[in-house]
């Protein structure tokens, strides 16, 4: 089972990835993750961004979930190939060649949550900190969920204590593991 993280940059999916792995692991479930490909994009990234580097990351995405899933129960993805697309779309338009890829792709994640933009990106050494970019792609993603009609699990902007038992509710999980007590 896939789950995918999707929004634009500086909204905290990274960390949310995490939580949820740390939150299945407890739960006796074998789970990995698809740490965020464009940080390793060797081609430019965010404004910057060409259409290589955009198919670079989309379609390494694409190979590292392929290899993670026949291992692990669950694979957690800080990204989807959609908002991937997003700023392939912002860059240079829309791709024909690749709409169908990028279609057929979703429909391989169980569950996909759509992280809200709550603050403007902070610098962190390879983010773009523009609110106006960030917002742009924000935009584009909402517009590429609705063209394809997906459904996606929508977190609220308020209080991110919150986000992961509405994670863990949208795939039937309990919010923490029943252990039994040690002492």
């Amino acid at each position: 089972m896939k789950i995918a993280f999707m929004g634009s940059h500086g909204v905290g999916k990274t960390t949310l990835c995490f939580e949820l792995a740390a939150n299945l692991k407890r739960l006796d479930l074998s789970v990995d993750l698809v740490k965020e490909v464009a940080r390793r994009c060797p081609l430019p990234i965010n404004r910057d961004t060409t259409r290589d580097a955009q198919q670079w990351i989309l379609h390494t995405q694409i190979a590292e979930e392929i290899a993670l899933e026949p291992a692990y129960d669950i694979i957690v993805c800080d990204r989807a190939v959609l908002d991937n697309y997003a700023y392939l779309v912002n860059a240079t338009g829309r791709q024909a060649p690749l709409e169908e890829l990028v279609r057929t792709w979703m429909a391989t994640y169980r569950l996909l949550v759509k992280v809200p933009v709550v603050a403007p990106p902070s610098y962190d050494g390879t983010r773009d900190v523009s609110q106006g970019f960030q917002t742009a792609i924000d935009r584009i993603i909402d517009q590429l969920l609705a063209a394809y009609r997906l459904d996606c699990l929508r977190l609220p902007a308020g209080d991110r204590s919150d986000w992961i038992p509405l994670v863990l509710a949208a795939l039937d999980l309990p919010p923490r593991a029943s252990q039994l007590a040690m002492f």
